[in-house]
């Protein structure tokens, strides 16, 4: 959990802040909501975070479109079975295209736009991490689901909320953002994200 978890925490929530810089309305949206629960005179606390419902949609619309591991982890299954018509032999390897099904077109209304109000509209409450609805898995499902997820649920989340809160983030003069990926059992950003915080606290002492 502390290999796998560490790198794919901080790749998610680099992709959330390329996805926000890219957006700026989104990325307002999340500060004013942010700004109203916790306040510019404070630090951001995980009591806070039951109540920053839209960046949890941020957090989730992320993961929609860039799950750290795009084929999950490859299964093996015990025994010759039939899946959708195609027969699947016993012990061979089974990789699961995630990141394919998260996109997917006649499942999500314009899958390719970064859109976290998809995830507060009436109905959508159903995308939980836990993997009971197939159209979403970034963490799997079933017996083999990632145990990393009470970790996942409460870090990123976290971690967005703070650098976000405490810092007004920009792009460097002259340089667009790239969102190439690189693909593999990971999915990362091709070319590493390169922003400029700024204060944003009224109280500089809490920057101490």
């Amino acid at each position: 959990m502390l290999v796998a978890g560490t790198e794919s925490t901080s790749s998610v929530v680099e992709w959330a802040m390329a996805e926000l810089l890219k957006h700026p309305r989104i990325m307002k949206k999340a500060e004013e909501e942010l700004e109203e629960v916790v306040g510019l005179n404070n630090m951001v606390e995980e009591s806070h975070l039951p109540k920053l419902h839209y960046l949890h949609a941020v957090v989730k619309e992320v993961l929609r479109l860039h799950p750290p591991a795009p084929f999950l982890v490859p299964r093996c299954p015990s025994a010759s079975c039939t899946v959708g018509g195609f027969m699947v032999p016993k012990a061979s390897k089974v990789m699961v295209n995630a990141w394919a099904i998260q996109r997917d077109p006649m499942v999500w209304d314009n899958p390719l736009e970064f859109q976290p109000e998809r995830f507060l509209r009436s109905g959508r409450d159903e995308y939980d991490f836990n993997g009971k609805d197939f159209r979403y898995i970034p963490f799997g499902s079933g017996r083999r689901v990632c145990v990393g997820i009470p970790m996942a649920e409460r870090m990123v989340p976290y971690l967005l909320a703070s650098v976000l809160h405490s810092f007004q983030w920009k792009l460097p003069n002259g340089v667009e953002l790239d969102m190439s990926d690189k693909f593999g059992l990971e999915l990362k950003k091709a070319r590493p994200l390169f922003a400029i915080p700024s204060h944003r606290l009224s109280d500089l002492t809490l920057y101490n």
